[in-house]
């Protein structure tokens, strides 16, 4: 007696098929799992018995030795529960096996048959779509997130039960159907919004060029500047994400299991802000059987790295190798994994440990070598990966106590999308570059083109500042982005000087 049941596992974030071979004879009775099963895989036997018990079906009292195939590639997670079930149910021909052939099947079974939610089920759903397979059933709370795959049935239970009165034909249940234009209406609607900030019109403009290239940006201020609040309102003006951003920040969230079983879709650009005491493996990614880390959490959106210099300084540095390929490598000895990592990173710190090194209105308590060893914990060559270094201000009484309102999100958004509408013009035919500041050293020198007046005033600002090579390109970047908000074909003086102006860590407080 014997049944083959589709399932899938989640590798990085793309998908297998797996196939899951049962097979039962008349011997002592048992259950066997081989195909490199992890612990939870071995575990569903105690939970596919109890499951199959409690719904009010016969175990079969027969040797069951289940296989998951490919059977060198190791398995993991407790989604392959319900399959296992289906499987042992349809070898003893009490489950109507005319279905299984076109369904993926998924969930984690409870020991009273019911189903818990998995993880992974949209690039699953993907990957059954890609492969030609009809329909994908699994617990009722993944159902959202599989749906929105055009061109696959898919069908959300809640038990055990129910999946074998469907497929033995007893039950109908309503495919799950998501409109995904109707989603992708709900872009931007932030509740964070940029008219709430008094003041600090000069960083709102950093943050604006920020926004319309996709330069990384480091603030730098007292204590109560608003660094953190400007932040966290830094999403409310970044382009709308596309279907395919879309889908695939979403596949990162659903296999980690952080996707809210409510949405469908991330319609929102990430923004992330973890602690300054996190792990290199949690910033990056790691773990035996690899995962995403807080860099892919952001992939799409924004990272945000409060109090810069307090992060541990391994931490900090494993990021250069990502803020440059846009995507994370993790090698283990028996396997390399891939997680998508193209993020914004947004950083604040303080000038000085005591943070008033730069306030007109309270003295600073750190002296000189107290504020470089400070300093010093951010690396040079990671600095240079960030375009734009602006100083935060303390907000005036004035600015403060005024009833006038500032620009909304709304309005500087309309100017960072026409911004990006003009490079994805300018980049169209180039796979890989989306935004100024995707550019390499090819595309810079291509598009980036200055005067001789453009050109005295770079190579003025590069001897006195000493800056390097890295920064050279990332001036003209950021001046190729301020041309765009402008609207101008030509990189002008002006433009160059307010880029330079962006270098300020390398133009005072390094010096100090």
């Amino acid at each position: 007696m014997f049944s083959k049941v589709l399932s899938s596992s989640t590798i990085g974030i793309d998908a297998i098929i797996v196939e899951v071979e049962t097979h039962c004879e008349k011997q002592l009775p048992g259950i066997t799992i081989v195909g490199l099963p992890d612990s939870a895989v071995k575990e569903s036997r105690e939970r596919v018995t109890a499951a199959i018990k409690n719904s009010g079906f016969d175990f079969p009292l027969k040797k069951i030795t289940v296989n998951l195939a490919p059977a060198d590639l190791k398995k993991e997670g407790s989604s392959f529960d319900l399959p296992i079930a289906i499987g042992v149910l349809a070898a003893v021909e009490t489950v109507n096996s005319s279905l299984l052939d076109d369904t993926i099947i998924l969930g984690e079974l409870s020991l009273d048959g019911s189903l818990r939610k998995i993880k992974g089920a949209l690039p699953i759903a993907v990957e059954a779509k890609y492969r030609g397979i009809k329909r994908i059933v699994l617990p009722i709370e993944s159902s959202k997130e599989a749906s929105i795959v055009d061109d696959l049935e898919v069908y959300g239970i809640s038990s055990l039960r129910e999946l074998i009165e469907f497929l033995n034909g007893k039950k109908s249940i309503p495919k799950v159907v998501t409109d995904t234009k109707e989603l992708l209406m709900e872009v931007n609607k932030y509740h964070l919004d940029f008219s709430d900030v008094k003041g600090q019109e000069n960083v709102k403009r950093a943050l604006e060029i920020s926004a319309a290239g996709g330069h990384n940006i480091i603030m730098i201020g007292p204590p109560g500047s608003g660094k953190t609040m400007l932040a966290k309102r830094f999403p409310s003006i970044l382009p709308p994400l596309s279907f395919e951003e879309a889908l695939e920040t979403t596949k990162i969230h659903s296999v980690a299991g952080i996707l809210n079983s409510e949405k469908a879709l991330l319609t929102e650009r990430p923004f992330r802000s973890p602690h300054h005491t996190v792990s290199d493996a949690a910033l990056i990614g790691g773990g035996s059987y690899p995962r995403p880390g807080e860099v892919s959490f952001a992939h799409n959106g924004v990272l945000f790295l409060d109090e810069f210099p307090e992060f541990r300084k391994n931490v900090l540095e494993v990021m250069r190798q990502p803020m440059e390929d846009y995507k994370v490598t993790i090698s283990r000895s028996k396997m390399s994994l891939d997680f998508p990592a193209n993020f914004m990173l947004v950083a604040a710190m303080n000038p000085c440990p005591c943070g008033f090194f730069t306030d007109p209105n309270k003295e600073c308590t750190c002296n000189p070598n107290l504020i470089q060893k400070y300093m010093s914990r951010v690396s040079g060559p990671l600095l240079d990966r960030i375009d734009i270094h602006i100083e935060v201000p303390a907000v005036k009484y004035q600015e403060l106590s005024s009833s006038r309102m500032g620009e909304s999100s709304k309005q500087i958004r309309e100017r960072v999308v026409s911004a990006r509408g003009i490079q994805m013009e300018r980049f169209k035919n180039q796979k890989f570059i989306h935004c100024n500041a995707d550019m390499g050293t090819r595309e810079v020198r291509s598009y980036c083109s200055i005067d001789s007046a453009g050109s005295e005033l770079l190579k003025m600002a590069m001897t006195k500042l000493g800056l390097s090579a890295r920064a050279y390109d990332r001036i003209l970047k950021v001046s190729r982005t301020i041309a765009d908000l402008e609207q101008s074909d030509k990189i002008l003086p002006q433009f160059i000087s307010e880029a330079i102006q962006y270098r300020s860590l390398d133009r005072e407080l390094w010096n100090h």
